[in-house]
């Protein structure tokens, strides 16, 4: 995409930039964006360590036996299990 850029291209981009933000701007801008590039570093440093974290105790989990409970079995009564016909079955279209 970049490939045909230049020596003289660069230059005239960073002109560009020096014109439209202004001298004053560029090391207050610079520094955000690095504070930027940062926090964005330690953020995905500590979701690969969640992930592992996590990874860790799935596997843990995975090898020891699953506990078992008795669990009742529900009774239905009988009015639940009835059908009820739909509302327009006695109608003709």
């Amino acid at each position: 995409m970049f490939a045909g850029l230049n020596g003289w291209h660069l230059v005239i981009i960073l002109a560009v930039i020096l014109l439209l933000f202004g001298a004053a701007k560029l090391p207050a801008l610079a520094k955000s964006m690095g504070q930027s590039a940062r926090v964005f570093k330690g953020e995905m440093k500590a979701m690969k360590d969640e992930d592992a974290a996590s990874a860790a105790t799935d596997t843990t989990a995975s090898t020891q036996a699953p506990a078992t409970t008795a669990l009742p079995i529900p009774v239905q009564n009988a009015a639940e299990t009835a059908v009820n016909p739909p509302h327009d079955a006695g109608t003709q279209r």
